[in-house]
């Protein structure tokens, strides 16, 4: 049985950058409340862990930051050092601090499921060399701190690094930081000349995948497609305006259709994953 980070990466990506892409280009509260619940679920559901503390002081800070320093809107809450404070000004912040929070889920969910290897499937078809950068990008971002450690480490070791000094402390970061640049570059080096040696990137080439895209993934990448598509259809003309007052149009049937669609749209891989959890559940109920 294939749970929803076992099925194809094609599928998968689409169920998690539909939703971010829907956030990112809309102001609407109650769309951006549907994307910061299904991306928290999600991202539980995955196997996520910890960062929402940081993450809730992200939220408060912009979310306060923009009636601190933009003071329009026709709603005075109160006078702060002789500014006003409004309504519409925090509902913004809100607003803005919650696409996103939301929109940092998604991807915290993309990043934790698609490994360098799915992204390898997934690009190389189209781009082997950006398949080849962004795979060599994503590995050596915990290499660079495992090796900038051990270099630490070694200067400290030889007596290199004074606790009490500040200044001493600071160049030797920099001794670090040089060191790496120039270890970065070099393994970068070798890493390219390795593939173009074995002819990475030359012409139409076979290569091993543990992906299959069965009928499952298909129906899966399908159901995200539609749901996006009319998302987009239901939001398209709908306008809100939170200056000089806060303006929210009218529920239609258009609008409602768009808000379910989305809805749908941000639970699918926890529906996925539920309906995988009650399937194995009876299954061995059986047994």
């Amino acid at each position: 049985m294939r749970g929803f980070a076992d099925r194809n990466p094609i599928a998968v990506a689409a169920c998690l950058l539909a939703p971010a892409g829907v956030a990112m280009f809309s102001m609407d509260p109650l769309l951006l409340a549907l994307a910061l619940l299904g991306g928290l679920v999600t991202f539980l559901l995955v196997g996520g862990k910890g960062g929402h503390g940081w993450t809730l002081a992200l939220f408060c800070f912009m979310a306060l930051l923009n009636p601190l320093t933009y003071h329009n809107g026709a709603t005075v809450l109160f006078v702060l050092n002789g500014n006003p404070i409004t309504l519409q000004a925090l509902l913004y912040g809100l607003t803005a601090a919650g696409m996103i929070v939301a929109v940092m889920y998604w991807f915290r969910c993309f990043s934790h499921i698609m490994t360098s290897d799915r992204l390898m499937y997934l690009l190389g078809g189209l781009s082997p060399r950006l398949a080849l950068l962004l795979s060599m990008t994503l590995r050596y971002v915990p290499l660079f701190g495992t090796q900038a450690k051990k270099i630490q480490q070694s200067q400290r070791a030889l007596g290199l690094y004074k606790d009490d000094n500040i200044v001493d402390s600071f160049r030797g970061g920099l001794r670090v930081f040089s060191v790496m640049v120039t270890w970065t570059l070099e393994n970068g080096i070798i890493t390219a000349d390795s593939m173009t040696a074995r002819g990475y990137g030359l012409g139409r080439r076979t290569h091993f995948s543990l992906f299959r895209f069965t009928r499952q993934d298909a129906l899966l990448l399908a159901a995200a497609l539609t749901l996006t598509a009319l998302t987009i259809w239901g939001m398209t003309g709908r306008a809100v305006a939170y200056y000089p007052t806060f303006r929210f149009d009218p529920l239609t049937t258009r609008a409602m259709t768009g808000y379910a669609a989305y809805g749908l749209l941000t639970l699918l891989p926890a529906i996925h994953i539920g309906k995988e959890a009650l399937t194995w559940h009876c299954f061995k109920s059986r047994t």
